[in-house]
Parts: structure tokens; C-alpha cells; sequence
């Protein structure tokens, strides 16, 4: 519960961030975020940015409380893994990849762990404007004892935020 009232403020914090945010659809069954963000480099810096997930996401949303223990295996089946003292998580897994364009990944961010949901989070990159158009979108599915409509607002906000932070880490080298 605490993690989801993390969320909760990071929604409330970051609605009026950098990323254009939506709650496309919200449902008991599930929920589809999409974040649009147009960042200020080429197609390869922010496919670079992209799979240095340790360099963008916040260590505030991890579970050792350190972006520096997580990596990604860039390749089919590749795992987005933290360790952890004396163990580790699997938060999800490459299913699509295609540098510097599409990365697909499948599985349950953070607290949705613990529902009975699966979903896919993918990065589309697209040449726009002198820099890259990212579009950002998590589809989460499954059981929720009183469903997943109102996680979609909080989850939302935790993607907004890690979104600015991506945004800022392909533009500037450094993410917030």
C-alpha cells in the first residue's frame, strides 16, 4: 500500500510534467496509459537512453531504493532485473525488440506484482522534428480484487515521472 500511495502523489506531482499523459482506458479488467513526449535527439541517443534503465527510472521507485541496481538485457527474452541483497526481481521481459524503433517489454511494474495481471510496456521512437517522438504505452490486464480502474491514475504518474527523467537523460546526459 505504500508504494501505491507513493504513486498516487507522483500523479498528483507530475500531471503537468514535460510528457503529454492519458489514461486511454480504465476498466476493472485493466487499464492502457500512453505517455507522448517529443525529446530533443536523435532516434539512437534516445534508444541509448532507453535501455540504460538504471540511468532514467527513479530510485525512488525501486524496491532496493538504488536505479543503480537495475539492468536490461537488450535482446529477445532479455530480463529488466534488480538485484537486491541476497536476491533479486524480475520486473519484466524483452519481447520486441527493434533499435532504434520499438522495445517491448512483458510483465508487472512495482506493486501490480501482487495482482493477477500481466502487461506489456513499449517504447515507439520515431524521427519527428529534428529530434524523436516517444510514445510510451503500459497495457495492464488481468483480476484485481475491485479492479484496476482506479490504478490506472496512480501508475500513470509513476510513468509521467519516469518519462521526464528519460526524456532528460537522452537530452542532457543526466536524468533528474
Amino acid at each position: 500500500m505504500k508504494q501505491l500511495a507513493m504513486m498516487a502523489g507522483a500523479a498528483t506531482l507530475f500531471s503537468g510534467g514535460a510528457a503529454q499523459a492519458a489514461v486511454i482506458d480504465a476498466q476493472a479488467g485493466g487499464f492502457e496509459i500512453r505517455e507522448v513526449v517529443h525529446v530533443a535527439a536523435a532516434p539512437e541517443k534516445v534508444w541509448a537512453a532507453v535501455v540504460n534503465v538504471g540511468g532514467w527510472w527513479a530510485s525512488s521507485h525501486t524496491y532496493s531504493g538504488s536505479a543503480r541496481n537495475l539492468t536490461l538485457e537488450v535482446k529477445p527474452g532479455g530480463c529488466w532485473c534488480e538485484a537486491i541483497p541476497g536476491g533479486g526481481v524480475e520486473h519484466m521481459r524483452v519481447v520486441n525488440i527493434q533499435p532504434p524503433k520499438v522495445l517491448r517489454l512483458s510483465g508487472a511494474l512495482g506493486p501490480l506484482q501482487t495482482t493477477g495481471g500481466a502487461g506489456h510496456l513499449t517504447f515507439a521512437l520515431e524521427p519527428k522534428d529534428g529530434g524523436t517522438a516517444l510514445t510510451v504505452t503500459y497495457v495492464f490486464g488481468g483480476f484485481q480484487p475491485g479492479g484496476f480502474a482506479a490504478l490506472a491514475a496512480p501508475v500513470d504518474g509513476v510513468l509521467v515521472e519516469q518519462v521526464g527523467r528519460l526524456k532528460a537523460l537522452a537530452e542532457t546526459g543526466r536524468a533528474p
